[in-house]
């Protein structure tokens, strides 16, 4: 035998007589030791069936309870959604009832401001008067007016005649004028005049489609006749 020669490993076998012992003696361990768990488990589970079988009824009165308070809070968050709902509607009502009611103010202001700046300053002038006529677009082909007839003098007598709107149009690059109310029209009744003192007229006039609105102009009308008259541009 050399130095490089392969390495040998020298091994000592049991007899299998005391090899047999010692696994029958670790056999007999193993089953004295699972034997003596089972005896304490078994010692020890009417207790633990004891207290879980509480816990299990504490679970339960306690889960009962936050259900029926679940029930409860639902029942009050449906209510006060309900109020909710009919808080917003009243709202909204309420809301419509102002919209109206400042509108209703405003026709009401303008309607004011406009028979104040009517308010004649020649009472005393035997004739038929125009008081500052007003005219304004409605629409793109619309024209709203408002005009104050009065009859002025200390023995004035009942007054009847005929009011007269001439609008100025610009329309396929001619001009035009269109008057109201036109030949044979269903509203003459619109445009007569019965008074002794005053009478307030008021309408809107429709014009052909695509016609610029130059100016308005209106008269009164005596047999024909033209007693006062006004114009304005827009």
């Amino acid at each position: 035998m050399t130095i490089s020669a392969p390495k040998m490993t020298i091994k000592r076998h049991l007899p299998w007589p005391l090899l047999a012992l010692l696994w029958t003696v670790a056999l007999a361990v193993a089953v004295a030791v699972a034997v003596w768990t089972y005896q304490l488990g078994s010692r020890a589970l009417p207790g633990l069936q004891g207290e879980s079988g509480e816990q299990v009824e504490l679970l339960s009165d306690q889960v009962k309870k936050l259900a029926a308070e679940n029930e409860r809070l639902q029942s009050a968050a449906n209510a006060s959604q309900n109020e909710l709902k009919i808080a917003q509607t009243a709202q909204s009502q309420l809301a419509v009832q102002v919209k109206n009611l400042e509108a209703e103010n405003n026709r009401q202001k303008e309607d004011l401001a406009f028979f104040d700046s009517l308010l004649p300053t020649n009472l005393g002038v035997p004739g038929i008067t125009i008081q500052r006529f007003k005219a304004e677009l409605a629409g793109p082909s619309q024209v709203r007016y408002r005009v104050l007839v009065m009859q002025g003098g200390a023995a004035t007598q009942q007054f009847a005649g005929n009011l007269q709107l001439s609008i100025t149009i610009w329309q396929a690059g001619k001009s035009a004028i269109i008057n109201f109310p036109e030949a044979n029209s269903t509203d003459l009744a619109r445009y007569r005049l019965a008074f002794k003192y005053y009478q307030r007229v008021e309408g809107v006039v429709n014009l052909p489609e695509g016609a610029t609105i130059k100016s308005v102009a209106v008269r009164v009308l005596d047999r024909g006749q033209v007693r006062a008259q006004q114009s304005v541009d827009l």
